[in-house]
């Protein structure tokens, strides 16, 4: 039986904030954005241009314990990996948005990469895959 990883879960302090910097500093695309006032929440889903596998669902803490994992909900190391199949225009073209990234990039065996933070922290590598 096929399966695959729908979402991944990303806790955000707020949607709009969180939206408008996935929107205008990495170029996602606002997949989908539905009020669900029973529960204080909204289902936000975002996604890389061009996606066709996982998107983010933006998840708003809703208390203290949830918002002490905001920008670290890996323990301080990488959480997501952002691929692209042109490292190099990505690289720029994010760096002249002000994304800033905290490791240089490097060519490793599997590829080229580098390491920025999010909004809120938050640990990526965008690599472009040999």
């Amino acid at each position: 039986m096929p399966q695959s990883i729908a979402h991944i879960a990303l806790v955000v302090r707020d949607y709009d904030e969180a939206i408008a910097w996935y929107r205008d500093m990495l170029g996602f695309t606002l997949v989908e954005d539905t009020c669900q006032p029973e529960q204080d929440k909204r289902w936000v889903l975002i996604a890389p241009p061009g996606s066709q596998g996982t998107s983010l669902l933006l998840a708003r803490a809703s208390n203290d314990r949830q918002a002490d994992f905001i920008g670290d909900q890996a323990g301080g190391r990488v959480f997501l990996f952002l691929q692209t199949d042109d490292f190099w225009r990505d690289y720029k073209a994010m760096q002249d948005r002000g994304v800033t990234f905290t490791r240089d990039p490097k060519t490793a065996p599997y590829g080229t990469v580098a390491v920025f933070r999010d909004l809120y922290g938050t640990l990526w590598d965008l690599v472009e895959f040999t």
